[in-house]
């Protein structure tokens, strides 16, 4: 055991780095456990439960990193750490050095952790790697994962990263075993893995649907609550990190790290050759080791303390739901998420982040979310990740957790405004204008179409900062929210009380299934108007991996657990269901030709020619301007926008909502505005058609029905 060369004093960077450079190789090795007496690396000589272990303690400390350079260390090795320390839970502090630790900077992981079946009935975990009140003297290193050393050589060859602009993103929310694990196209030993995203196939649909952007759902390593383990589920959805720098290995055709770190970086350079960008839902919020009561597999044995936010008691402060919260007001939980990140984005190339619970990420030292939080700052400024992109799910289920609109730029958030108000004109709006009840108008649809300037209208942040969506991976799939009025989550194994209940959801008649043709067609027609509202407002559209294929979860609105045919895609596809892909298509087609329909700045409602049209007109079915009347009475159910293409040389476009139940007679707006118009698409349309030319005046409108047209000056 020597010191690091050259730098005796001062830390190398965290983590376990080789040093092919250094006489006699090895590597330098660094751990933060700031007030731990002793930290040892344990190396092992295989990755199985029988492997023998030696421990090597890191002598040198400074500013609370135990560290030392290791001769001996090659790539490939499995290792572990152990922290001595106090054991003091009142104040937060759980050292246990019969405990083995994954190191928080792990790039590779071998096994899983193992929950023992004699655990389950008392408190779950406890003997595994908790902790509870009482040291348990337990060794659990045959319960814990192995950290594997990694070196970083790949062969990017000239990838680049597609670098699209905002304006011209279209996001896809996906998750990668679900995606491929019935696509017929994709070999069968791929099915479900990285190499099976980035397969012929799967980029075949991606770039003709007209997706520009793969969201992909937590890749991080992550492991199974307890929980779900004692009832043989699985934690499907990845939200329980455990490993903030590692790839989830069950995601990988390798079965070893190497292997499946090189799958990744495989999938990301295939996926920009086809231009597509590649987004990671990362989970910084909180950790797998759940409450007091969890696991102790990392950063809790480390310094619990320091890594987690705990009251005067030490108990964990929850802000997450998911029983810890880690503490962004400590240097090294910002450290951790930023190299994290930087190691993404510079090692892996991914294009951007998506922020679960971002809300926590921002939580200062009064508890309250700080929109100049020293992690936002410190993100927003740095060189590398200001150049990527960045969204943050805009809340946690804290105190003041929902801060929608408040992040600041250049950060874009899921906009769930946008998806609640669609929904409910097109859905339980619309249900009620079938029983003759008032709703809520079209004041906030209007504003969420054309870009929710009353949330992101400040801080030069523009209608790009707006994610709209109106499915998710949470919640009712877009078909369901057609068919269904109440959550169906019963075989979750939860009895029915996980998941909301406020889904904004419409079931056109009758709950589920139905062989009813007329009121399937009615259904079809819905979500027709809500992928083209998404897909044709301002702001920047997600879709849910599936939706254009009316893909449904038989009314799961909570399937987090459901790694089975009620979360895989399947691509089986009914004519119904060919004709919706097209539909969907046809409308990104349209997307990407308007430039109206992309805009970057919010309209300001000023005339833009000497005509006196103005960027951006509202008028009612009778072709007049909207006026008070219109924008304030419950009952209005009819809506045109007609957008100025003028100055970007486009064709300025209109768009006509009827949210009535019958069809109408509406008033296309004549001069100045346009002289006529031609029919691009309409909702009525199963499949889309030939657009119609040289329309004018009234036109017949049908019920529950969306149309865009583009104007002839």
């Amino acid at each position: 055991m020597s010191e690091p060369p050259r730098q005796s004093e001062t830390p190398p960077p965290l983590g376990v780095r080789l040093r092919p450079d250094h006489a006699g190789g090895g590597a330098d090795v660094a751990v933060y456990a700031g007030r731990a007496d002793a930290v040892e690396l344990c190396l092992f000589d295989g990755s199985g439960p029988g492997a023998a272990e030696r421990r090597v303690e890191l002598t040198a400390r400074a500013h609370g990193v135990h560290f030392g350079h290791v001769p001996d260390l090659t790539a490939g090795t499995a290792y572990g750490l152990r922290a001595h320390g106090p054991w003091d839970p009142a104040r937060g502090l759980r050292y246990n050095a019969d405990k083995l630790l994954l190191d928080p900077y792990v790039r590779g992981i071998t096994g899983d952790v193992t929950w023992r079946p004699e655990v389950f009935g008392h408190v779950v975990g406890d003997d595994l790697a908790g902790d509870h009140e009482v040291r348990d003297a337990h060794d659990s290193a045959a319960f814990v994962p192995r950290g594997v050393v990694l070196s970083d050589g790949f062969d990017w060859g000239d990838d680049r990263p597609p670098a699209v602009p905002w304006s011209q993103t279209v996001l896809y929310e996906a998750h990668v075993r679900g995606l491929t694990r019935l696509q017929p196209g994709v070999p069968y030993h791929l099915r479900g893995t990285y190499a099976g995203l980035a397969h012929p196939a799967t980029i075949e649909h991606l770039t003709r649907l007209g997706v520009t952007t793969v969201e992909l759902l937590p890749v991080h390593a992550f492991t199974h609550e307890p929980a779900l383990a004692q009832r043989h589920a699985t934690n499907y959805w990845g939200y329980n990190t455990l490993g903030f720098f590692a790839p989830h290995a069950a995601y990988s055709s390798a079965s070893d790290p190497a292997g499946v770190l090189a799958e990744f970086k495989g999938m990301v350079r295939l996926l920009h050759q086809a231009g597509l960008e590649v987004v990671l839902d990362v989970v910084y919020n909180h950790t797998c080791e759940q409450g007091r009561d969890g696991a102790t597999l990392s950063l809790r044995g480390l310094d619990n303390s320091a890594y987690y936010r705990l009251d005067d008691n030490g108990r964990d402060v929850d802000v997450t739901g998911c029983g810890n919260s880690l503490d962004f007001r400590h240097q090294r939980v910002v450290q951790l998420t930023l190299d994290s990140l930087r190691y993404w984005v510079q090692e892996c190339h991914v294009d951007g982040f998506r922020f679960d619970l971002a809300t926590t990420l921002a939580r200062g030292r009064d508890d309250g979310y700080d929109p100049d939080h020293p992690f936002l700052v410190a993100m927003r400024s740095d060189p590398v990740l200001s150049q990527v992109k960045l969204i943050a799910e805009p809340w946690d289920v804290g105190p003041h957790g929902w801060r929608t609109g408040q992040f600041p730029p250049p950060m874009a958030e899921w906009n769930d405004r946008y998806r609640d108000t669609v929904r409910s004109f097109w859905l339980a709006d619309a249900a009620r204008a079938g029983r003759g009840e008032a709703g809520h108008g079209v004041r906030e649809l209007a504003t969420r179409l054309s870009g929710s300037q009353d949330l992101f209208g400040v801080g030069d942040r523009g209608p790009l900062a707006s994610v709209n969506y109106v499915a998710a991976h949470d919640g009712f799939t877009l078909a369901d929210t057609t068919a269904y009025e109440h959550k169906h989550n019963q075989d979750n194994g939860e009895g029915n009380r996980d998941g909301h209940d406020d889904n904004r959801s419409w079931n056109h008649g009758v709950e589920g299934t139905t062989a009813d043709a007329d009121l399937l067609a009615r259904r079809r027609r819905s979500v027709r108007n809500l992928l083209g509202t998404l897909l044709l407002s301002t702001g920047v559209p997600m879709l849910a991996a599936g939706d254009e294929l009316g893909r449904t979860q038989r009314g799961n609105n909570n399937a987090y657990s459901r790694d089975d045919l009620v979360s895989w895609l399947n691509w089986d596809l009914a004519d119904w269901q060919q004709d919706l892909l097209a539909t969907t298509t046809h409308l990104l087609r349209l997307r990407r030709e308007h430039p109206a329909l992309r805009q970057r700045q919010f309209f300001g409602g000023r005339p833009r020619h000497e005509d006196g049209t103005l960027d951006l007109g509202w008028f009612a079915a009778d072709g007049s301007v909207m006026d008070d009347s219109h924008w304030h009475d419950p009952r209005t159910r009819v809506l045109q926008a007609f957008l100025q293409g003028r100055a970007t040389g486009d064709r300025s476009l209109l768009l006509v909502l009827n949210g009535a139940p019958a069809d109408l007679e509406v008033t296309l707006p004549g001069e100045p505005w346009a002289t006529s118009y031609d029919l691009l698409w309409d909702s009525t349309w199963e499949r889309p058609g030939d657009p119609e030319r040289g329309l004018s005046g009234v036109q017949q409108v049908g019920g529950l029905s969306t149309r865009l047209y583009a104007a002839t000056p």
